[in-house]
């Protein structure tokens, strides 16, 4: 049981609150209607959580800058959309209160929630009741309250603030008639939720028992879906047609001042939030419109806008499965595996510079259109990113199987033995069972110096592995390759698939020893193979 926030907390508190908010985004996502239904809080509102943790894991062993400010810095410079900038700007307000002062005990944590949910009204241009200013509020007050009562102790606290702000989020759809319609609290304010029950999980070490939220409505409770404002009933028109939002920088006060009348005339939903960074102060600016170069150009006239992000406020809804239907989705990390896998009938995701995003495999499960999708990884570190995106899926109402394939070959194996016309778990359970039936090795290139299983290498040394583990270290390539291969069958196997890179002659030496001294293996050979890799082999 804590008595105070110190650093260390600060930390754990927001990691616990980017757990909370990636399970919670989906459904929060989903009960999305206001101020336009685009069905993107939860999504919101978990990247600016994220972006503070960043911040936190980035600097924080780097600086001897207080937790607080890391963490309100990176949150302001990350915040997306409407209710990811209040959170922000809640999170500013904390550190504003607590960044350089002692840990944080529970009066002390009182104070600053009060004056953090002062701010952010502050920061909103029209504030309405309803939302998570009232949440923020409400459980604001609660924890004054608890302070005034003679209950100082941390966790009572934050107990109470949350307790309060459970509350005032029940009380939203009284306060708002799209809430009230629609038969949802607000979105918003229910992420904020979720960030304070992850303060009381880690303040006191127990997780707050909380009945999951649902419609108010007995008989009209949330879809799976995403909200379609088609059918929501009596909902107000969505106002202007896209959000704007852009970071800020190289402007002073009154410019600022200026940009917030001048946006406000243009459009609503208008919430600006200002840090200071090590090279000056700056903005994130968030605004809904219609005339998107005015909007712009307000900040261009103001300072130096960069990061600039337009999206339409209309949401764009997932087609709906349609029944009996099956997909499979594969991600890859090359355009020739990808022109491999689309050849075999599989959707594809192929990874960019950055990697790839459970969104990512989630907007791909959705453009199927197909009910039941099979999602091939083809990457171990993928598999945990493919399980989330799959939840996301299923909560609207596709049904989704991850195939644990940690290679290209494995993936490759598992199509083979698909079969639409099973069952689809009993599908799913072969596919995998073929997978993990298929032993894969790959030749590399060292990057740097290190010290693996087959002892220490050095940059460009040829690296031989099997299932990840290394093997071999040599000079050249091919004869790693075949050195492999002879290790990899002394085992058995009755085929053997090769993804071969650029190196075409690789493929061909590899090929060649394989006829010579493996003459009873079945081998397949495809060009395209993963980025960055000369050869990688599976064996059935």
């Amino acid at each position: 049981m804590l008595q105070a926030l110190d650093e260390a907390a600060v930390g754990h508190w927001c990691r616990t609150a980017v757990e909370a908010l990636s399970e919670a985004r989906g459904r929060l996502d989903a009960m999305n209607v206001f101020p336009v239904p685009d069905g993107d809080t939860g999504t919101n509102l978990l990247l600016t959580a994220q972006a503070a943790l960043a911040a936190l894991d980035r600097e924080g062993t780097r600086t001897t800058e207080p937790a607080w400010s890391v963490l309100s810095r990176g949150a302001v410079l990350g915040a997306r959309g409407n209710s990811g900038t209040i959170l922000a700007q809640l999170l500013r307000g904390l550190a504003d209160q607590l960044a350089g002062q002692p840990p944080a005990d529970g009066p002390a944590l009182a104070g600053a929630l009060l004056k953090a949910a002062e701010t952010a009204y502050t920061a909103v241009a029209d504030p309405e009741e309803g939302t998570f200013l009232t949440v923020a509020r409400g459980g604001a007050e609660s924890a004054m309250a608890c302070v005034a009562e003679g209950r100082t102790a941390l966790a009572d606290v934050v107990t109470a603030a949350a307790d309060g702000a459970r509350i005032a989020l029940e009380g939203t759809p009284d306060q708002l008639a799209a809430l009230r319609e629609a038969g949802v609290v607000d979105a918003g304010g229910a992420g904020l939720c979720a960030v304070l029950d992850a303060l009381v999980t880690t303040v006191t070490g127990v997780e707050p028992a909380r009945p999951p939220l649902a419609s108010r409505r007995e008989a009209g409770h949330l879809h799976a879906h995403r909200p379609d404002p088609r059918h929501v009933p009596h909902q107000p028109p969505p106002g202007p047609g896209s959000e704007v939002q852009y970071l800020l920088a190289d402007a002073d006060e009154e410019s600022v001042t200026r940009l917030h009348t001048r946006l406000a005339a243009l459009g609503d939903s208008l919430v600006v939030v200002g840090v200071d960074t090590p090279t000056g102060r700056e903005w994130n600016v968030h605004v809904h419109v219609s005339d998107i170069g005015a909007a712009i150009e307000a900040g261009i006239e103001a300072g130096r806008p960069y990061r600039i992000s337009v999206e339409p406020l209309a949401p764009v809804l997932p087609p709906e499965p349609e029944p009996g239907t099956r997909a499979l989705v594969a991600v890859v990390s090359s355009d020739g595996l990808a022109e491999l896998f689309a050849e075999a009938g599989v959707r594809v995701v192929t990874c960019g510079p950055d990697g790839v995003t459970e969104d990512d495999v989630l907007d791909e499960i959705l453009a199927s259109a197909a009910h039941e999708v099979a999602v091939l990884p083809n990457d171990a570190e993928l598999i945990p990113v493919a399980a989330r995106a799959a939840a996301r899926a299923r909560e609207l109402g596709r049904e989704v199987g991850v195939v644990p394939t940690r290679a290209p070959v494995q993936g490759l194996a598992a199509c083979a033995v698909g079969d639409p016309g099973r069952r689809f778990g009993d599908d799913v359970i072969a596919m995998a069972e073929a997978a993990a039936a298929t032993r894969w090795a790959e030749v590399t290139r060292a990057e740097q110096e290190a010290l693996t299983s087959a002892g220490r290498c050095q940059p460009g040394d040829a690296l031989g592995s099997a299932e990840g583990d290394v093997l071999l270290i040599g000079q050249d390539v091919a004869e790693v390759a075949r050195d492999l291969l002879d290790r990899l069958l002394s085992a058995g196997g009755e085929m053997a698939t090769l993804l071969v890179g650029a190196d075409e002659e690789l493929g061909d030496a590899v090929c060649r020893h394989l006829s010579s001294r493996h003459p009873t293996i079945e081998v397949v050979r495809y060009g395209g193979g993963p980025a960055g890799i000369p050869l990688q082999v599976g064996v059935e």
